[in-house]
C-alpha cells in the first residue's frame, strides 16, 4: 500500500521508522532482528536510507596520496525487497541526487517497480565530504524537485528515452523532505518554504521533517507551511538521543537547537547509559503530546538502535 493512503485512510496517528542499510562485508541478520523487535507495534511502513560513493584518501609508505571511491553501505533496492517480501510492511527506499546520474535514477525506479515497491523518498542527499557544497554528478539532478519531476513523469510513462514504443506508467508515492528549522544552506526560512513549495508543485504526496527537539517548532512549521499553500500531510521525525556527545555532535550535523532543558539534562549525565535514559524519556514526552495533537504519523529515525524505539512506542500509542 501506498504510504499517502495509509496516512489518509488512518483514523489516528500512525507509526513508521527508519533504517540504516548494513555495511558492506555484513549480512541483514542485525537489520531484521531489529525490525522483528519492533513489528509488534504494527509500523505501518519502513524507511530505508541510501548511500552515495565516498572518496577514501589514503597515504602510502613512499609519502604519495591514493583516492579510491567505495559504497559503504550497498544494496538498498534488494534489502528494501527482501524485508517487503519477508515482513509484508511497505518500505520506502530513499532515492537520492547525489552520486547518481538520471539514467541510474530510473533504471533503480524501474527495478523498484518490478520487485512491487511503490514508495519513495526523494532527497538531494549531501554532497562529497570534500566539496564545500553540493556539485551533481555529470548528467544527474541539482536538487530534489527534479528528482520529483522525474519520479511523477514515470507516472506519466514520460522515461528519458523519449522513442520507447511501450511505455509503461510507474505510479510511485513520493515523500520529500523538510526542515522545520531551516535547511543549513537556505539563506533564510523564507526561501526555504520556497524550495519545500517547488517539490510539492512537482508532485509530492508527503512531507516527512527532519528531526526537531521542541514540538512548538514542529506546530509552527506546518503552521507556516498551510499559510503558504501546502496542504499535504506533514510527519514529524523524532530521533531519540542514545550517546552523551550527541549534545554536541547532532547540533553540528543537523544545524538544529536542543532546548535548554534537555541539554541541561544531558550535561548532568556521566555516561551513555544515563543520556540514553534521558533521550527516551524526552522521545516519549514528545511522541505523546505529537499522537494526542493528531500528527499524521510517528517516523522514528533509529540509526540502527532500536531497543528504545519499541519503549517510545508502547507510551505514545
Amino acid at each position: 500500500m501506498k504510504v499517502i493512503d495509509t496516512i489518509n485512510k488512518a483514523k489516528s496517528t500512525v507509526f513508521s521508522f527508519e533504517l540504516l542499510p548494513p555495511l558492506k562485508g555484513n549480512d541483514v541478520t542485525r537489520l531484521y532482528k531489529t525490525i522483528e523487535s519492533l513489528t509488534e507495534f504494527d509500523p505501518k511502513y519502513i524507511n530505508l536510507t541510501t548511500h552515495r560513493d565516498e572518496q577514501e584518501f589514503k597515504e602510502l609508505t613512499n609519502g604519495t596520496i591514493t583516492k579510491r571511491t567505495v559504497r559503504k553501505r550497498p544494496g538498498t533496492v534488494a534489502i528494501a525487497a527482501a524485508i517487503q517480501h519477508k515482513f509484508g510492511i511497505p518500505v520506502v527506499p530513499h532515492i537520492l541526487c547525489g552520486g547518481f546520474t538520471k539514467s541510474e535514477t530510473e533504471h533503480v525506479l524501474i527495478d523498484l517497480n518490478f520487485l512491487g515497491i511503490n514508495n519513495v523518498l526523494a532527497l538531494r542527499g549531501d554532497g562529497i565530504k570534500s566539496q564545500h557544497v553540493f556539485t551533481p554528478s555529470e548528467n544527474g539532478h541539482s536538487n530534489a524537485n527534479e528528482l520529483v519531476r522525474q519520479i511523477k513523469n514515470l507516472s506519466k510513462g514520460k522515461y528519458l528515452e523519449q522513442d520507447l514504443k511501450n511505455n509503461t506508467p510507474l505510479d510511485f508515492c513520493i515523500g520529500v523532505a523538510a526542515y522545520p528549522e531551516k535547511h543549513f544552506e537556505a539563506p533564510n526560512m523564507d526561501q526555504d518554504m520556497a524550495y519545500l513549495k517547488q517539490k510539492v508543485n512537482e508532485g509530492a504526496d508527503y512531507i516527512v521533517t527532519q528531526m526537531f527537539f521542541d514540538n512548538q517548532i514542529y506546530y509552527d512549521f506546518v503552521d507556516k507551511c498551510r499559510k503558504a499553500g501546502i496542504t499535504i500531510p506533514i510527519i514529524p521525525g523524532i530521533k531519540p538521543i542514545n550517546m552523551k556527545n550527541q549534545l554536541t555532535v547532532l547540533p553540528k550535523l543537523f544545524s538544529i537547537d536542543l532546548p535548554q532543558e534537555l541539554a541541561s539534562e544531558l550535561g548532568k549525565c556521566k555516561n551513555n547509559e544515563e543520556a540514553r535514559r534521558v533521550g527516551t524519556e524526552w522521545a516519549i514526552h514528545q511522541s505523546k503530546d505529537l499522537v494526542a495533537n493528531n500528527a499524521p504519523s510517528l517516523h522514528i529515525y533509529t540509526y540502527g538502535i532500536s531497543d528504545n524505539v519499541g519503549e517510545i512506542v508502547k507510551a505514545a500509542f
